[in-house]
């Protein structure tokens, strides 16, 4: 396959300029490595009406492009399936019955690193399963052989995190992002990440996954956030900071576009002309606050 780039945007609603700037920096990436530039929605959860089209639609209108057609998660559920059918076969899974609140009450296991899985659920017997599954559907979990992974980023250098039996199916047949991504970016040849630094703990439970299913790692690159005058991630609430409430304020597409870009260092105009310019080793490496304003509380 033709190496290859990718923003892959959850639709849950509009893009705002955090997300905006990510997305710019993932086409840059790509496209100053020569790489070709795929768009993925990543609807498995949270899919809101008519949000796909304003994302996509936002996107164009800033200079991010693609190649290809785009491609969408619930299209590839198939994909998913063989690949927990590879790992069960293997003994590599298990089912699992914990809520939400019974995992976070139980204590951990003896050397297990903060926030793993307890594996309350790893041992249990088929006559407990049965019992357990007249209660509740069961979610299906990896059964990890580590309890710590690492990875190399462009951005982070070397970056140890947990790796636990983490779930690759929810009991309400949903699959999980851990597993999706992972199948998703080797099926589709993406062989560069470039996503907001927040998803960096996860990243070695998804390298640890590629390489049990015999798939290339990608190369990461975990890029910082946009926060609010608090330093908190942004988010809708923050007020004016999607397009089409920039717009409202008087702010064009232009406009935004040229503000991300001076963030990163780059020159006004459209993206290909900041191609020339683009230095990953020169890329900010703090959260950038966005000068719209500041929280307006939950």
């Amino acid at each position: 396959m033709t190496p290859a780039g990718r923003f892959a945007p959850s639709p849950s609603g509009e893009l705002h300029v955090g997300n905006l700037r990510t997305a710019i920096l993932a086409w840059l990436f790509a496209r100053s490595t020569g790489r070709t530039f795929l768009m993925r929605v990543e609807d498995l959860d949270r899919a809101r009406a008519g949000a796909e089209a304003v994302q996509l639609r936002d996107l164009a209108a800033i200079g991010v492009t693609w190649d290809g057609g785009v491609v969408r998660q619930t299209d590839r559920e198939h994909l998913y399936a063989g690949a927990i059918a590879r790992l069960t076969a293997a003994g590599l899974t298990y089912e699992c019955f914990c809520t939400r609140r019974e995992i976070q009450e139980a204590p951990s296991a003896p050397h297990a690193p903060q926030g793993a899985y307890p594996g309350t659920c790893r041992n249990l017997s088929e006559a407990e399963r049965e019992l357990k599954r007249a209660v509740r559907p069961a979610a299906i979990r990896l059964r990890a052989a580590v309890v710590e992974g690492t990875v190399q980023d462009l951005l982070h250098g070397s970056y140890a995190g947990v790796v636990d039996d983490f779930v690759l199916r929810r009991n309400d047949g949903v699959t999980a992002y851990n597993l999706a991504v992972v199948v998703d970016d080797a099926a589709q040849g993406i062989d560069q990440v470039v996503r907001g630094d927040d998803l960096l703990p996860s990243t070695p439970r998804q390298a640890y996954l590629a390489r049990l299913l015999n798939m290339p790692l990608p190369e990461y690159a975990h890029v910082p956030l946009v926060v609010n005058a608090d330093g908190v991630r942004l988010a809708k609430r923050d007020g004016a900071v999607t397009l089409a409430d920039l717009a409202l304020a008087g702010i064009g597409n232009d406009d935004v576009r040229d503000a991300l870009l001076a963030s990163l260092g780059l020159p006004a105009g459209r993206l290909e002309n900041a191609l020339a310019h683009f230095d990953p080793a020169a890329l900010p490496r703090v959260p950038w606050v966005w000068p719209g304003g500041g929280s307006r509380g939950a």
